[in-house]
């Protein structure tokens, strides 16, 4: 039932006129060959009419074939497998078995044994067939690798590899997935550095791994190419085949609270609170009892205290809108730049993460500026992820002519500012003090 079903499934995906013409110059050849060794005979008889034409009718039976049907199976034939980069190596095992063939290579030829000649003969054979089963195995197979949508440095993920075997009727044994690094590149910036295994892969199946992944640190890995290794059947030869799959993966900053964070979260909170009052519960300040407030707001101990009704103000339980602001003009641009000027731009970015995702966890109102990136004001849970693009791929730029990226905050009156900045101090314009709160990447440790 089995080998109907199989043999149904491959009549239907087969091209019907390319097999007709197959079998057909089958046909054709067969009997060429027929009256090839018909004309032998007959010359051996020395009937050498009978033989000259039996010659011409099987060259003409051959010219025909070779004209009109092998252009057509030609034309229709599939030769993707055919340009399939392989890349050859032959094993420690394999070096000792061809020194082991060598060895009754020559004992065969210095005693003339016909059972060494025998031998040596199925030991060629097998490194042979070893070629060709390891090709089988090899070809038809794809591969894909599929990433996480959201990666953050630091931060163990999990990516899918997937092999698929497109081949028909045959199954492929022992693969290995492994990535390419070119020369020249960082391969600290490759994606799968750990190979992949597949002891088997049926036909006409797709078979997927989970694969832990961990990202150091922030930008784009790409892996330009893959490779697919075996050493089936009997590891004498190891065949590798070569697929120009190009991948990209983006890393954002890492998110979690580091010291610095927790150092300078308290004065951040201080100071949005004094932006902002209204129906909170932390204390915002005292004023005079108005005619239009509520009795359970009066403070009665400082009424009582200054003769006269004093009604509290709270801190506002809402998020006022907040803008946050990288500053990339750092040092570490310059052509030699110090260790310490690297490292502390990185951890500025770091930083500059980690408040955008606190807020992202509060749902603030959050807009973006950076040198040359600007995300407009949005629930954090719209642009979050957008603004943590723009930080993976920010780079230093050099310090020198006074950006406008600080001086044109000053004319924004509505939002909170948090401005992460590499500039000296003395360069934050004054008016820009009492709306925001200033990190100098300078006063953060290397």
């Amino acid at each position: 039932m089995n080998l109907s079903s199989t043999t149904s499934q491959l009549w239907a995906k087969a091209d019907r006129p390319s097999v007709r013409a197959f079998f057909l110059a089958m046909a054709a050849l067969s009997i060429a060959l027929v009256l090839a060794l018909y004309s032998g005979a007959a010359a051996q008889l020395g009937n050498v009419p009978l033989a000259s034409a039996s010659a011409l009718i099987a060259l003409l039976v051959a010219g025909w074939v070779g004209v009109t049907l092998v252009p057509v199976l030609a034309k229709r034939t599939p030769l993707r497998w055919i340009g399939y980069r392989m890349e050859y190596k032959v094993t420690r095992q394999g070096w000792i078995y061809v020194i082991g063939i060598i060895l009754v290579a020559l004992a065969a030829l210095n005693t003339g044994n016909n059972l060494l000649f025998m031998i040596l003969a199925s030991l060629i054979a097998s490194i042979l067939m070893s070629g060709i089963l390891s090709s089988v195995t090899l070809a038809g197979v794809e591969l894909r690798l599929q990433l996480p949508e959201h990666i953050f440095a630091g931060q163990s993920v999990r990516a899918t590899v997937e092999l698929q075997n497109e081949k028909m009727t045959l199954p492929s044994f022992s693969l290995r997935v492994e990535g390419v690094t070119k020369k020249g590149a960082n391969p600290a910036a490759a994606l799968l550095e750990t190979p992949v295994y597949f002891p088997y892969l049926a036909r006409q199946e797709a078979l997927k791994q989970s694969v832990p992944l961990l990202f150091p640190k922030r930008g784009i890995y790409r892996q330009e190419a893959f490779r697919i290794v075996t050493r089936f059947p009997f590891g004498f030869l190891q065949k590798a085949r070569r697929l120009d799959l190009s991948t990209e993966a983006l890393v954002y900053p890492s998110v979690e609270a580091s010291s610095d964070f927790l150092e300078i979260r308290p004065g951040v909170q201080g100071a949005m609170e004094s932006f902002t009052k209204g129906r909170g519960q932390d204390l915002y300040a005292l004023r005079d009892y108005q005619a239009n407030d509520s009795a359970r707001l009066v403070h009665w101990k400082a009424s009582a205290r200054l003769g006269t009704l004093m009604v509290r103000e709270f801190a506002c339980e809402d998020d006022c809108n907040v803008l946050l602001v990288f500053d990339p003009h750092s040092a570490a641009a310059e052509p030699t730049p110090f260790a310490a000027d690297a490292v502390r731009f990185e951890r500025a970015v770091t930083l500059c993460a980690t408040i955008a995702w606190s807020l992202h966890q509060r749902n603030a109102l959050l807009e973006f500026r950076s040198a040359n990136s600007d995300v407009p004001l949005a629930p954090t849970s719209e642009n979050i992820y957008t603004i943590l693009r723009q930080l993976a791929l920010v780079q230093p730029i050099m310090p020198g002519t006074q950006s406008a990226l600080l001086s044109d905050l000053t004319a924004n009156t509505d939002s909170f500012k948090i401005v992460v900045t590499s500039q000296p101090r003395g360069s934050i314009p004054a008016a820009l003090w009492h709306s925001a709160y200033v990190v100098f990447a300078q006063d953060l440790p290397t």
